[in-house]
């Protein structure tokens, strides 16, 4: 059955299947292309009539994963230009304004679409949320530093879909003062600087960042990406060297640079930037209550299909602490905690807290000292809270464990789209369990358990059971400070 719901541009048509009504490919900016190439997203032309919102629209250009991580994590590739475009999934009938939850897909800001199947938000819709999901701007397209664009385009693109969440969602049933953005990988990290733009200021009251910390670069580190593109393209540096060169050789060359990078391994990619506009040098403390974790063995999905952690021999190793200046004693204690592990365990462990666990834990830290009244609570009536957690099942697949973006589909309640990282019979308990506590998030601001205090407490979801754990590895994180 199809389903009418007005914005401000103009009327869409959406569909129901069994009291949930979808509304996908909504334009919320113009097409990214022609006069509007790398620039800030500009408006959307309104329409006559009513517009077909029935099938995903566009998805920004990128290549997909390289192998073996395409069979791990399927990309979506719609053809297309309107790539600025977001999906709405909402409960057919709606009383009350609901909770709005506005998901960021991540993908190292080059890969990823609002449109995989696993980010389908009926769950979410068939317990009393408004779920939107969001297509960005990636790559060179979206996070290239020149001298003739703006900075942090993709980032724009974030806050312009969030600006038509505030302006049009509730048409859709949602409450635009009760919004919540949630996002993995690099849409966490994405967050992580939307929380202290004032671009961004108002646009949402509550965040949760999963497997993504906060992380900036200068705009020189972040324009060596397009310097190195520009040099085996042989044209300027700039955006208008960059305009002029056909798609598909642009997106070759990106893929060439940076394919085979990745969050834990390094090597060239792109970078949100401090720019003093959208992301200042010296960013105030994020006001808004925020769950934020990261999964027990996020390492694993490129240490285990690439080979590289049986690959890695005691003398990489210590190149490695070389190459990241680990010091000598946080080796010997991860060492000390482990002592049956391979050299390839040991950097991954140490990677993961290094990249992921400790930052998280540092910005869940500074929060404590910040007595600032919650932007989500009326009148100002407590402070930000912070909750914690830890993702600790173990998939499996190809001996992934508790590997980065296995908690999405348990998050979304959809396992059978996540099949690929966890196989045929992952827990639905585990599932039942972490969605309802995003949905009570959402919506309440309180996921059901202790809020981060100087006891640390952490949520550990596993199955059969989670538990909540005060100060989990505090050793091994102290060590990096």
């Amino acid at each position: 059955m199809d389903i009418i719901a007005a914005t401000r541009h103009g009327k869409v048509r959406g569909r129901v299947d069994r009291s949930i009504a979808s509304y996908l490919g909504i334009p919320y900016a113009a097409a990214p292309f022609g006069v509007h190439r790398f620039r800030a997203p500009a408006p959307v032309e309104p329409w006559e009539g009513t517009r077909d919102a029935l099938e995903f629209g566009p998805t920004a250009p990128q290549r997909p994963y390289r192998p073996p991580l395409d069979r791990l994590i399927p990309d979506v590739d719609i053809p297309g230009e309107e790539c600025l475009n977001l999906n709405v999934w909402a409960p057919q009938a709606v009383g009350e304004p609901l909770p709005v939850l506005v998901w960021i897909h991540g993908g190292s800001l080059r890969n990823g679409s609002a449109a995989m199947p696993l980010y389908d938000g009926r769950a979410f819709a068939r317990d009393g949320m408004v779920l939107v999901s969001i297509n960005y701007r990636l790559g060179v397209e979206g996070f290239g530093v020149f001298p003739d664009a703006p900075d942090n385009r993709g980032l724009l693109d974030q806050i312009a879909a969030l600006t038509w969440v505030r302006d049009n969602i509730a048409g859709f049933g949602g409450d635009p003062g009760r919004v919540t953005v949630c996002g993995e990988s690099a849409g966490a990290i994405s967050i992580a600087a939307l929380l202290t733009s004032p671009r961004a200021a108002g646009l949402f009251h509550r965040a949760i960042l999963q497997s993504g910390p906060p992380h900036t670069v200068t705009r020189d580190k972040g324009a060596r990406t397009v310097r190195a593109m520009a040099k085996a393209l042989r044209v300027p540096a700039t955006a208008e060297g960059f305009a002029g060169v056909d798609r598909e050789r642009l997106l070759d060359a990106q893929d060439e640079l940076v394919g085979r990078a990745d969050p834990v391994s390094g090597g060239p990619g792109f970078h949100i930037v401090v720019d003093d506009d959208v992301v200042p040098a010296d960013p105030p403390p994020p006001s808004v209550d925020l769950l934020l974790g990261c999964n027990r063995e996020e390492y694993r999905l490129w240490f285990v299909p690439s080979g590289a952690v049986e690959r890695v021999s005691r003398f990489a190793l210590r190149l490695a602490l070389l190459k990241f200046k680990i010091p000598g004693r946080v080796a010997r204690l991860y060492r000390a905690g482990r002592p049956d592990a391979k050299p390839g365990v040991i950097l991954g462990e140490m990677a993961t807290d290094l990249l992921l666990r400790g930052p998280l834990n540092r910005l869940a830290d500074s929060r404590l000292t910040d007595s600032r009244p919650a932007d989500s609570q009326p009148g100002g009536s407590r402070p930000a809270r912070t909750f914690f957690y830890e993702f600790a099942w173990r998939s499996p697949v190809l001996g992934l464990g508790a590997c980065h973006a296995l908690e999405i589909g348990f998050v979304f309640d959809n396992l059978r789209h996540g099949e690929a990282l966890s196989g045929p019979d992952a827990p639905q308990p585990l599932a039942d369990v972490m969605h309802r506590a995003w949905v009570d998030f959402t919506t309440s601001g309180d996921p059901g358990w202790t809020a981060w205090d100087t006891r640390r407490p952490v949520r550990v979801f596993d199955h059969p059971g989670t538990s909540t754990v005060l100060a989990p590895r505090q050793e091994e994180l102290r060590a990096w400070l």
